[in-house]
Order: structure tokens, then sequence, then C-alpha cells
């Protein structure tokens, strides 16, 4: 499909999915909201893909946040309705199935902030710039998802000042997984991608709902969980399936 909002694209097994509205610093409109979540669709039954990079277009932005643009000339009743879907997108999103790597390229406000916290990995570069403005406009966002990445008080803090936070501070309170310099970074993405991408799917799948399913639960129901798991979906393959390259570089295979 010929997308107007977003670009797709395909290296191995790794999709790599850009928000490609640059000359608006790829503001989330409820266009590029739904063009996101039919291409996450697409993905998520493609058996080829097992892992998702997600960035934006051009050397200034990721994402400045909601279209205010748009937002501005909605009916109420349009607001409504659009709010409703891209409520469902956003859960889509953080509940997908494979993981998605956010190639943080620069900056990220508003509703772009939340979005990263969405993703499972973030790798940014020195012109990545995370700010949480709710609060700023009268509204309230990412506190469901931000202190699973950050811890409780520094998502306060965050949330309550709505202050910018530079690439580096990023890395260094865990918004960042990783700092490179912005001409590698989508090749390092690609490459952390593929190393993944490498692995059994089953098990990365698998691992990525438990650590999700097991949010909120006590220690011992996630250790239950793992064990229940390791029982059924997650059961091991045979020891000579899984060491299958250890054993043939040992001449055992």
């Amino acid at each position: 499909m010929n997308y107007q909002n977003i670009l797709a694209e395909r290296i191995d097994t790794v999709a790599i999915i850009t928000m490609n509205r640059p000359e608006k610093l790829n503001a989330l409109s409820y266009e590029l909201a739904c063009e996101l979540d039919e291409e996450l669709t697409k993905i998520e039954t493609d058996d080829d893909v097992r892992a998702v990079i997600l960035t934006g277009a051009g050397p200034r932005a990721f994402s400045a946040g909601g279209d205010i643009h748009q937002m501005v000339k909605s009916t109420p009743e349009q607001m409504a309705a659009r709010t409703e879907v891209r409520r469902e997108a956003n859960w889509h999103l953080a509940t997908f199935t494979k993981p998605i790597i956010g190639a943080i390229n620069g900056l990220a406000y508003g509703a772009g902030a939340q979005l990263t916290t969405m993703l499972d990995i973030r790798i940014g570069c020195e012109h990545a710039e995370i700010q949480f403005l709710a609060a700023k406009y009268g509204r309230a966002n990412s506190t469901w998802s931000l202190p699973l990445v950050v811890g409780m008080p520094k998502a306060k803090e965050l949330l309550y000042t709505g202050r910018p936070v530079k690439a580096e501070e990023a890395e260094r309170i865990g918004l960042l997984n990783q700092l490179v310099p912005c001409a590698e970074l989508r090749e390092i993405s690609i490459a952390m991608a593929k190393q993944i991408a490498e692995n059994d799917p089953r098990m990365v799948q698998g691992i990525k709902q438990l650590l999700n399913d097991d949010i909120g639960l006590g220690w011992r129901e996630r250790f239950d969980a793992e064990q229940n798991a390791r029982k059924g979906k997650l059961k091991a393959n045979s020891p000579r399936e899984g060491f299958k390259a250890f054993l043939e570089r040992k001449g055992m295979g």
C-alpha cells in the first residue's frame, strides 16, 4: 500500500517504519496514527518480520507530538471519535507482540514523548530531546507508561514540570537505552534489531508478553507465571535443537 504519512520498508527480518511528515516535524495527525496502526497490524501477522524499528523523517524530529492545527479545526464530535481510535491504536502499540526499537532521531514532544514510552527499546542520538508537555496544555498522558521506563520519582518530576530532557540526561535516567552519533543511528538500530531477530521469535515474543503481563504482579506471581509459561507455550526446545550451533562447533552435531 502507498501510505501518505509513513514510509514502510523491510531489511531482511526487520521492518522499519518512518513517520514521514518532516515539514510538520512528524506531528501525529489522525491519518498518520491510522497508517502506523495499519502497518503494525500487517507486521504482526507477517512471520518473516521478527523486529521493528520506528523513527521519524528528517534531521530535526522523531515527532513533535499531536497535530495541533488539525485538532483546532476538528469539531467536538470528530475529536471524540478520533480520540477513541487513537486510544486503541496506542494500546495496540504498547502491547504489540513483536519487539519495537525506537530510533529517536530528534525532538519528541507531547504525544511524541508518550510514544517513546510505549516502545521496548529507545536508541537516541545527540539531537534527541524528550519533553512531556501534557500538563502545560491542560492534559494528562504517560502516567501509565513513563514510570515503567524511568521509575515513579523521576516520572513525577518530568510529568509535573514538563521540562525538556536532553539526550545525555535521557540516557542517564533510562529514557534512552543508548546514545549514539546521529550519523550512526540507523545503522546501530538495524544492527540491534537484527541481533534480536536472530533469536527464537517464539521466545522473544513470549518473553515480551511475560514482561508486559507481569506488570503489577508480586514477585512470586511473576516467578510462577514464568514457570507456567515454560510448561506450555514457552516450552524449551530439546537440548540438541536449542544448542545446535554450539554442538556443531564442538563437532557434536
